[in-house]
Protein backbone atom coordinates (compact mmCIF):
# COMPACT_ATOMS: atom_id res chain seq x y z
CA UNK A 1 0.00 0.00 0.00
CA UNK A 2 1.91 3.24 -0.95
CA UNK A 3 1.03 6.93 -1.96
CA UNK A 4 2.08 8.85 -4.48
CA UNK A 5 3.28 12.12 -3.14
CA UNK A 6 0.84 15.05 -4.03
CA UNK A 7 2.15 17.70 -6.45
CA UNK A 8 3.12 20.38 -3.51
CA UNK A 9 4.87 17.19 -1.79
CA UNK A 10 6.89 17.10 -5.35
CA UNK A 11 8.62 20.64 -4.52
CA UNK A 12 10.65 18.63 -1.83
CA UNK A 13 13.94 17.40 -2.61
CA UNK A 14 14.28 13.80 -1.92
CA UNK A 15 17.57 14.43 -0.70
CA UNK A 16 18.66 12.69 2.92
CA UNK A 17 19.96 9.43 2.79
CA UNK A 18 19.29 6.72 5.88
CA UNK A 19 22.48 8.26 7.43
CA UNK A 20 20.85 11.71 7.58
CA UNK A 21 17.40 10.73 8.81
CA UNK A 22 19.43 8.55 11.72
CA UNK A 23 21.44 11.31 12.74
CA UNK A 24 18.11 14.21 12.53
CA UNK A 25 16.37 12.04 15.00
CA UNK A 26 19.23 10.89 17.40
CA UNK A 27 19.59 15.02 16.99
CA UNK A 28 16.00 15.89 17.59
CA UNK A 29 16.30 13.82 20.88
CA UNK A 30 19.95 14.05 22.41
CA UNK A 31 19.58 17.74 23.71
CA UNK A 32 17.61 19.42 26.11
CA UNK A 33 15.68 16.66 27.54
CA UNK A 34 18.44 14.40 28.40
CA UNK A 35 20.90 17.30 29.50
CA UNK A 36 18.64 19.19 31.31
CA UNK A 37 15.48 17.64 32.21
CA UNK A 38 17.19 14.62 33.88
CA UNK A 39 18.44 16.79 36.66
CA UNK A 40 15.28 17.72 37.34
CA UNK A 41 13.65 14.14 37.56
CA UNK A 42 17.01 12.86 39.45
CA UNK A 43 15.39 15.25 42.17
CA UNK A 44 11.70 14.35 42.43
CA UNK A 45 12.17 10.78 41.74
CA UNK A 46 15.23 9.70 43.40
CA UNK A 47 18.25 7.91 41.70
CA UNK A 48 16.27 4.40 41.34
CA UNK A 49 13.45 6.23 40.60
CA UNK A 50 14.90 7.96 37.57
CA UNK A 51 15.96 4.99 36.04
CA UNK A 52 12.81 3.06 36.41
CA UNK A 53 11.34 6.17 34.76
CA UNK A 54 13.74 6.31 31.70
CA UNK A 55 12.82 2.23 31.36
CA UNK A 56 9.55 2.70 31.09
CA UNK A 57 10.00 5.88 28.45
CA UNK A 58 12.21 3.51 26.50
CA UNK A 59 9.32 1.12 26.07
CA UNK A 60 6.94 3.68 25.02
CA UNK A 61 9.34 5.08 22.47
CA UNK A 62 9.75 1.28 20.92
CA UNK A 63 6.27 1.12 20.96
CA UNK A 64 5.37 4.42 19.21
CA UNK A 65 8.08 4.01 17.00
CA UNK A 66 7.50 0.73 15.46
CA UNK A 67 3.31 2.30 15.15
CA UNK A 68 4.98 4.95 12.73
CA UNK A 69 7.16 2.55 11.28
CA UNK A 70 4.11 0.94 9.89
CA UNK A 71 2.52 3.96 8.95
CA UNK A 72 5.20 6.09 7.24
CA UNK A 73 6.54 3.15 4.75
CA UNK A 74 3.20 2.41 4.09
CA UNK A 75 2.45 6.67 3.19
CA UNK A 76 5.61 8.31 3.08
CA UNK A 77 4.77 11.94 3.50
CA UNK A 78 6.27 15.04 4.65
CA UNK A 79 4.28 16.02 8.03
CA UNK A 80 3.18 12.62 8.30
CA UNK A 81 1.39 12.50 11.75
CA UNK A 82 -1.43 14.41 11.16
CA UNK A 83 -2.47 12.93 7.72
CA UNK A 84 -2.45 9.53 9.09
CA UNK A 85 -4.69 11.17 12.22
CA UNK A 86 -7.06 12.79 9.33
CA UNK A 87 -7.35 9.59 7.34
CA UNK A 88 -7.81 7.53 10.04
CA UNK A 89 -9.66 9.29 12.87
CA UNK A 90 -10.97 12.11 11.71
CA UNK A 91 -10.12 15.25 9.67
CA UNK A 92 -10.35 17.26 13.00
CA UNK A 93 -8.06 15.24 14.73
CA UNK A 94 -5.50 15.61 12.60
CA UNK A 95 -5.84 19.33 11.89
CA UNK A 96 -5.41 19.37 15.77
CA UNK A 97 -2.61 16.87 15.76
CA UNK A 98 -0.88 18.90 13.04
CA UNK A 99 -0.78 22.53 15.59
CA UNK A 100 -0.15 19.95 18.46
CA UNK A 101 3.39 18.79 16.74
CA UNK A 102 3.91 22.48 15.29
CA UNK A 103 3.21 23.38 19.24
CA UNK A 104 6.01 20.95 20.60
CA UNK A 105 8.70 21.84 18.48
CA UNK A 106 7.69 25.44 18.40
CA UNK A 107 8.07 25.90 22.47
CA UNK A 108 11.05 22.93 22.39
CA UNK A 109 12.73 26.02 20.32
CA UNK A 110 12.28 28.31 23.33
CA UNK A 111 13.47 25.73 26.38
CA UNK A 112 16.55 24.81 23.94
CA UNK A 113 17.62 28.48 23.03
CA UNK A 114 17.08 28.96 26.96
CA UNK A 115 19.38 25.96 28.17
CA UNK A 116 21.45 27.33 25.64
CA UNK A 117 22.03 30.68 27.28
CA UNK A 118 22.67 28.57 31.10
CA UNK A 119 25.16 26.93 29.54
CA UNK A 120 26.78 30.35 28.07
CA UNK A 121 26.23 32.14 31.63
CA UNK A 122 28.84 29.11 32.72
CA UNK A 123 31.41 31.01 31.14
CA UNK A 124 29.89 34.52 31.35
CA UNK A 125 27.79 34.94 34.35
CA UNK A 126 27.28 38.47 33.55
CA UNK A 127 25.42 38.44 30.42
CA UNK A 128 21.83 38.14 30.24
CA UNK A 129 20.17 34.70 29.12
CA UNK A 130 18.18 36.72 26.72
CA UNK A 131 20.97 38.16 24.65
CA UNK A 132 22.47 34.28 23.97
CA UNK A 133 19.27 33.26 23.02
CA UNK A 134 18.75 36.28 20.22
CA UNK A 135 22.09 35.22 18.90
CA UNK A 136 20.94 31.75 19.03
CA UNK A 137 17.81 32.38 17.10
CA UNK A 138 18.99 34.12 14.14
CA UNK A 139 21.88 31.30 13.66
CA UNK A 140 19.60 28.24 13.47
CA UNK A 141 17.29 30.42 11.47
CA UNK A 142 19.87 30.91 8.92
CA UNK A 143 21.13 27.12 9.10
CA UNK A 144 17.42 26.02 8.14
CA UNK A 145 17.42 28.51 5.52
CA UNK A 146 20.03 27.10 3.28
CA UNK A 147 18.68 24.37 1.64
CA UNK A 148 17.52 20.92 3.26
CA UNK A 149 20.70 19.02 2.56
CA UNK A 150 23.05 21.65 3.72
CA UNK A 151 20.23 21.39 7.00
CA UNK A 152 20.67 17.74 7.16
CA UNK A 153 24.51 17.56 6.28
CA UNK A 154 24.94 20.08 9.61
CA UNK A 155 22.65 18.23 11.32
CA UNK A 156 24.61 14.81 10.74
CA UNK A 157 27.64 16.19 11.85
CA UNK A 158 26.01 17.83 14.93
CA UNK A 159 24.57 14.73 15.95
CA UNK A 160 28.21 12.62 15.25
CA UNK A 161 29.62 14.81 18.51
CA UNK A 162 26.46 14.34 20.45
CA UNK A 163 27.32 10.63 19.92
CA UNK A 164 30.99 10.59 21.08
CA UNK A 165 30.24 12.88 24.25
CA UNK A 166 26.88 10.30 25.31
CA UNK A 167 29.46 7.71 24.90
CA UNK A 168 33.02 9.49 26.38
CA UNK A 169 30.80 9.96 29.29
CA UNK A 170 29.14 6.84 29.75
CA UNK A 171 32.53 5.44 29.66
CA UNK A 172 34.22 8.18 31.88
CA UNK A 173 31.36 8.04 34.79
CA UNK A 174 31.81 4.17 34.65
CA UNK A 175 35.49 4.54 35.45
CA UNK A 176 34.35 6.99 38.15
CA UNK A 177 31.65 4.66 39.79
CA UNK A 178 34.24 2.20 39.75
CA UNK A 179 36.87 3.98 41.36
CA UNK A 180 39.58 4.18 38.29
CA UNK A 181 39.07 7.92 38.33
CA UNK A 182 39.12 10.10 41.67
CA UNK A 183 36.96 13.04 42.64
CA UNK A 184 38.57 16.27 42.25
CA UNK A 185 38.74 16.19 46.13
CA UNK A 186 40.44 13.11 46.51
CA UNK A 187 37.60 11.39 47.82
CA UNK A 188 36.00 7.85 46.02
CA UNK A 189 32.74 8.46 43.93
CA UNK A 190 29.33 7.94 45.34
CA UNK A 191 29.20 4.79 43.11
CA UNK A 192 26.13 2.49 42.76
CA UNK A 193 25.17 2.79 46.65
CA UNK A 194 24.31 6.30 45.70
CA UNK A 195 21.34 4.86 43.80
CA UNK A 196 19.35 3.59 46.87
CA UNK A 197 21.27 5.76 49.18
CA UNK A 198 17.77 7.59 49.42
CA UNK A 199 15.94 4.70 49.53
CA UNK A 200 14.54 2.79 46.61
CA UNK A 201 11.82 5.09 45.57
CA UNK A 202 12.29 8.18 48.94
CA UNK A 203 8.79 9.47 47.77
CA UNK A 204 6.63 6.48 46.26
CA UNK A 205 5.94 5.74 43.08
CA UNK A 206 3.94 8.74 42.50
CA UNK A 207 6.72 11.02 41.34
CA UNK A 208 7.38 8.39 38.55
CA UNK A 209 4.01 8.91 37.49
CA UNK A 210 4.73 13.00 37.94
CA UNK A 211 7.72 12.62 35.24
CA UNK A 212 6.86 10.29 32.76
CA UNK A 213 5.92 14.15 30.44
CA UNK A 214 9.27 14.93 31.41
CA UNK A 215 10.94 11.70 30.61
CA UNK A 216 9.00 11.47 27.25
CA UNK A 217 9.83 15.18 26.21
CA UNK A 218 13.27 13.53 26.68
CA UNK A 219 12.66 11.24 24.43
CA UNK A 220 11.21 13.34 21.79
CA UNK A 221 12.28 13.60 18.64
CA UNK A 222 12.65 9.93 17.71
CA UNK A 223 9.07 11.02 15.63
CA UNK A 224 11.18 13.39 13.54
CA UNK A 225 12.07 9.81 11.19
CA UNK A 226 7.88 10.24 9.98
CA UNK A 227 8.31 14.11 9.67
CA UNK A 228 11.44 13.46 7.01
CA UNK A 229 10.04 10.47 5.00
CA UNK A 230 8.73 12.72 2.26
CA UNK A 231 12.67 13.98 1.98
CA UNK A 232 13.99 10.66 2.48
CA UNK A 233 15.76 8.68 -0.77
CA UNK A 234 14.05 5.24 -0.72
CA UNK A 235 12.21 5.92 2.32
CA UNK A 236 11.07 1.86 2.07
CA UNK A 237 14.05 1.26 2.62
CA UNK A 238 15.54 3.62 4.60
CA UNK A 239 12.99 4.19 7.17
CA UNK A 240 13.10 0.60 8.85
CA UNK A 241 16.65 0.70 8.80
CA UNK A 242 16.66 4.23 10.56
CA UNK A 243 13.83 3.20 13.02
CA UNK A 244 15.53 0.10 14.10
CA UNK A 245 19.16 1.66 14.66
CA UNK A 246 17.51 5.14 15.90
CA UNK A 247 15.46 3.20 18.78
CA UNK A 248 18.02 0.76 19.51
CA UNK A 249 20.55 3.51 20.19
CA UNK A 250 18.45 5.84 22.00
CA UNK A 251 17.88 3.19 24.98
CA UNK A 252 21.88 1.80 24.93
CA UNK A 253 22.61 5.93 24.86
CA UNK A 254 19.47 6.92 27.33
CA UNK A 255 19.81 3.95 30.00
CA UNK A 256 23.43 3.54 30.03
CA UNK A 257 23.49 8.12 30.66
CA UNK A 258 21.06 8.10 33.08
CA UNK A 259 22.48 5.34 35.23
CA UNK A 260 25.27 6.74 35.53
CA UNK A 261 24.22 10.09 36.58
CA UNK A 262 21.95 8.53 38.54
CA UNK A 263 25.31 7.18 40.48
CA UNK A 264 27.10 9.81 40.25
CA UNK A 265 24.69 12.65 41.65
CA UNK A 266 23.10 13.17 44.77
CA UNK A 267 19.38 13.61 44.62
CA UNK A 268 19.61 16.97 46.67
CA UNK A 269 22.28 18.25 44.12
CA UNK A 270 20.25 17.53 41.08
CA UNK A 271 18.46 20.63 39.06
CA UNK A 272 17.68 22.20 35.91
CA UNK A 273 20.11 25.45 36.28
CA UNK A 274 23.16 23.63 35.78
CA UNK A 275 23.08 20.58 33.61
CA UNK A 276 24.06 17.51 35.44
CA UNK A 277 26.62 16.51 33.19
CA UNK A 278 28.48 19.33 33.93
CA UNK A 279 27.98 19.11 37.75
CA UNK A 280 29.60 15.69 36.90
CA UNK A 281 32.20 16.69 35.66
CA UNK A 282 32.90 19.38 37.78
CA UNK A 283 33.64 16.81 41.02
CA UNK A 284 35.73 14.63 38.59
CA UNK A 285 39.40 15.42 38.67
CA UNK A 286 40.17 15.74 35.24
CA UNK A 287 41.04 19.38 34.05
CA UNK A 288 38.54 21.55 32.02
CA UNK A 289 36.69 18.07 31.51
CA UNK A 290 33.35 20.48 32.57
CA UNK A 291 34.45 22.86 30.26
CA UNK A 292 34.23 20.44 27.42
CA UNK A 293 31.37 18.79 28.20
CA UNK A 294 29.71 22.07 28.85
CA UNK A 295 30.59 23.06 24.96
CA UNK A 296 29.60 19.52 23.65
CA UNK A 297 25.77 20.19 25.39
CA UNK A 298 25.88 23.26 24.18
CA UNK A 299 26.24 22.37 20.11
CA UNK A 300 24.09 19.17 20.90
CA UNK A 301 20.83 21.88 22.42
CA UNK A 302 21.50 24.01 19.30
CA UNK A 303 21.39 21.03 17.15
CA UNK A 304 18.05 19.60 18.83
CA UNK A 305 16.77 23.07 18.10
CA UNK A 306 18.07 22.78 14.57
CA UNK A 307 15.57 19.96 14.29
CA UNK A 308 13.03 21.18 16.10
CA UNK A 309 12.73 24.13 13.68
CA UNK A 310 12.96 22.02 10.65
CA UNK A 311 10.07 20.07 12.21
CA UNK A 312 7.63 22.59 12.97
CA UNK A 313 7.95 24.42 9.67
CA UNK A 314 7.42 21.23 7.95
CA UNK A 315 4.32 20.99 9.36
CA UNK A 316 2.84 24.70 9.06
CA UNK A 317 3.64 23.49 5.25
CA UNK A 318 1.83 20.35 5.80
CA UNK A 319 -0.94 22.05 7.24
CA UNK A 320 -0.87 24.77 4.01
CA UNK A 321 -0.97 21.72 1.89
CA UNK A 322 -3.97 20.09 3.59
CA UNK A 323 -5.82 23.80 2.46
CA UNK A 324 -6.26 24.25 6.35
CA UNK A 325 -3.82 27.33 6.49
CA UNK A 326 -3.67 29.97 3.44
CA UNK A 327 -2.05 28.13 0.77
CA UNK A 328 1.02 30.74 1.36
CA UNK A 329 2.50 28.72 3.60
CA UNK A 330 2.99 25.33 1.56
CA UNK A 331 5.06 27.35 -0.75
CA UNK A 332 8.60 26.42 -0.98
CA UNK A 333 11.49 28.54 -2.21
CA UNK A 334 13.96 27.70 -5.76
CA UNK A 335 16.35 25.54 -3.02
CA UNK A 336 13.38 23.33 -1.48
CA UNK A 337 12.39 25.29 1.55
CA UNK A 338 9.11 26.64 2.97
CA UNK A 339 10.57 30.10 4.07
CA UNK A 340 7.16 31.54 5.42
CA UNK A 341 6.48 28.29 7.65
CA UNK A 342 9.92 28.32 9.29
CA UNK A 343 9.71 32.49 9.79
CA UNK A 344 6.63 31.57 11.65
CA UNK A 345 7.69 28.74 13.60
CA UNK A 346 10.85 31.02 14.62
CA UNK A 347 8.56 32.51 17.00
CA UNK A 348 9.57 29.62 19.22
CA UNK A 349 12.68 31.86 19.79
CA UNK A 350 10.43 34.89 21.58
CA UNK A 351 9.45 32.49 23.87
CA UNK A 352 12.91 31.93 25.13
CA UNK A 353 13.31 35.85 24.92
CA UNK A 354 10.72 35.83 27.70
CA UNK A 355 11.58 32.42 29.69
CA UNK A 356 15.13 33.68 30.10
CA UNK A 357 14.32 37.41 31.31
CA UNK A 358 11.24 36.21 33.69
CA UNK A 359 12.03 33.05 36.22
CA UNK A 360 14.37 31.10 33.98
CA UNK A 361 14.41 28.21 36.04
CA UNK A 362 10.63 28.15 36.35
CA UNK A 363 9.74 29.02 33.34
CA UNK A 364 12.07 26.51 31.65
CA UNK A 365 10.01 23.89 33.69
CA UNK A 366 6.57 24.56 32.14
CA UNK A 367 8.24 25.27 29.02
CA UNK A 368 9.27 21.70 28.71
CA UNK A 369 6.14 20.59 30.31
CA UNK A 370 3.60 22.02 28.05
CA UNK A 371 5.79 20.74 24.86
CA UNK A 372 6.04 17.51 26.35
CA UNK A 373 2.86 17.35 26.92
CA UNK A 374 1.80 18.51 23.45
CA UNK A 375 4.48 15.46 22.05
CA UNK A 376 2.49 12.85 23.99
CA UNK A 377 -0.27 13.63 22.91
CA UNK A 378 0.91 13.48 19.04
CA UNK A 379 2.36 9.97 20.37
CA UNK A 380 -1.04 9.15 21.44
CA UNK A 381 -2.40 9.94 17.57
CA UNK A 382 0.39 7.77 16.26
CA UNK A 383 -0.86 4.62 18.27
CA UNK A 384 -4.25 5.27 17.27
CA UNK A 385 -3.87 5.90 13.85
CA UNK A 386 -2.06 2.75 13.68
CA UNK A 387 -4.78 0.84 15.07
CA UNK A 388 -7.05 1.70 13.08
CA UNK A 389 -4.89 1.45 10.01
CA UNK A 390 -4.15 -1.88 10.20
CA UNK A 391 -7.83 -3.04 10.98
CA UNK A 392 -9.50 -1.27 7.97
CA UNK A 393 -6.38 -2.94 5.90
CA UNK A 394 -7.42 -5.84 7.33
CA UNK A 395 -11.05 -5.43 6.13
CA UNK A 396 -10.04 -4.62 3.11
CA UNK A 397 -9.09 -8.17 2.88
CA UNK A 398 -5.19 -7.94 2.87
CA UNK A 399 -2.70 -10.30 4.81
CA UNK A 400 -0.33 -8.24 7.50
CA UNK A 401 2.62 -10.21 5.47
CA UNK A 402 2.16 -7.87 2.49
CA UNK A 403 3.09 -4.65 4.14
CA UNK A 404 6.35 -3.91 4.05
CA UNK A 405 7.18 -3.00 7.11
CA UNK A 406 5.62 -4.55 9.69
CA UNK A 407 4.42 -3.51 13.67
CA UNK A 408 4.51 -6.48 15.61
CA UNK A 409 2.53 -8.02 18.42
CA UNK A 410 -0.97 -6.15 16.75
CA UNK A 411 -3.04 -5.11 18.80
CA UNK A 412 -1.30 -5.15 21.79
CA UNK A 413 1.39 -2.49 20.62
CA UNK A 414 -0.81 0.48 19.72
CA UNK A 415 -3.15 -0.54 23.00
CA UNK A 416 -0.41 -0.57 25.22
CA UNK A 417 1.47 2.62 23.76
CA UNK A 418 -1.62 4.53 23.72
CA UNK A 419 -2.25 3.81 27.63
CA UNK A 420 0.68 4.75 28.72
CA UNK A 421 0.63 8.00 27.34
CA UNK A 422 -2.28 8.43 28.72
CA UNK A 423 -1.20 7.71 31.70
CA UNK A 424 1.91 10.20 31.79
CA UNK A 425 -0.65 13.14 30.37
CA UNK A 426 -2.57 12.22 33.75
CA UNK A 427 0.97 12.15 35.78
CA UNK A 428 0.66 16.06 34.80
CA UNK A 429 -1.79 17.01 37.39
CA UNK A 430 -0.33 15.66 40.26
CA UNK A 431 2.65 17.55 39.39
CA UNK A 432 2.51 21.63 40.79
CA UNK A 433 5.59 22.83 38.46
CA UNK A 434 4.43 21.36 35.26
CA UNK A 435 0.42 21.27 35.96
CA UNK A 436 0.53 24.50 34.13
CA UNK A 437 0.81 22.10 30.68
CA UNK A 438 -2.46 20.78 30.96
CA UNK A 439 -3.76 24.21 32.18
CA UNK A 440 -2.36 25.52 28.31
CA UNK A 441 -2.73 21.90 26.46
CA UNK A 442 -5.89 20.94 26.90
CA UNK A 443 -7.41 24.25 25.91
CA UNK A 444 -5.28 24.48 23.34
CA UNK A 445 -6.92 20.81 22.27
CA UNK A 446 -10.26 22.31 21.97
CA UNK A 447 -8.79 25.25 20.62
CA UNK A 448 -8.05 23.97 17.40
CA UNK A 449 -11.25 21.70 17.15
CA UNK A 450 -13.62 24.53 17.34
CA UNK A 451 -11.23 26.22 15.02
CA UNK A 452 -11.65 23.41 12.55
CA UNK A 453 -15.32 23.15 12.82
CA UNK A 454 -15.63 26.56 12.34
CA UNK A 455 -13.26 27.19 9.29
CA UNK A 456 -14.84 24.46 7.29
CA UNK A 457 -17.91 25.53 7.89
CA UNK A 458 -16.96 28.64 6.39
CA UNK A 459 -15.36 26.79 2.97
CA UNK A 460 -18.05 24.96 2.97
CA UNK A 461 -20.41 28.16 2.51
CA UNK A 462 -18.14 29.47 0.69
CA UNK A 463 -18.03 26.45 -2.12
CA UNK A 464 -21.58 26.85 -1.97
CA UNK A 465 -21.49 30.33 -3.08
CA UNK A 466 -19.32 29.89 -6.13
CA UNK A 467 -21.31 26.74 -7.27
CA UNK A 468 -24.66 28.82 -6.75
CA UNK A 469 -22.89 31.88 -8.49
CA UNK A 470 -21.98 29.98 -11.68
CA UNK A 471 -25.49 28.38 -11.89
Amino acid sequence: MQTEPTPSQANFKRSMKVRHLVMLSLGGVIGTGLFFNTGYIISTTGAAGTLLAYLIGALVVWLVMVCLGELAVAMPETGAFHVYAARYLSPATGYTVAWLYWLTWTVALGSSLTAAGFCMQYWFPTVPVWLWCLVFCVAIYLLNSVSTRFFAEGEFWFSIIKVITIIAFIVLGAAAMLGFIPMKDGSAAPGLHNLTASGWLPHGTLPILMTMVAVNFAFSGTELIGIAAGETEQPQKALPLAIRTTVARLIIFFIGTVFVLAALIPMDQAGIVKSPFVLVFEKIGIPYAADIFNFVILTAILSAANSGLYASGRMLWSLANENTLPRCFARVNRRGIPQLAITVSMLGGLLALFSSVIAPDTVFVALSAISGFAVVAVWLSICASHYMFRRRYLQAGNAPQQLAYRAPFYPLVPILGFTLCLLACIGLAFDPSQRIALWCGIPFVLFCYAAYYLTQKRQHAFNAKETDDVA
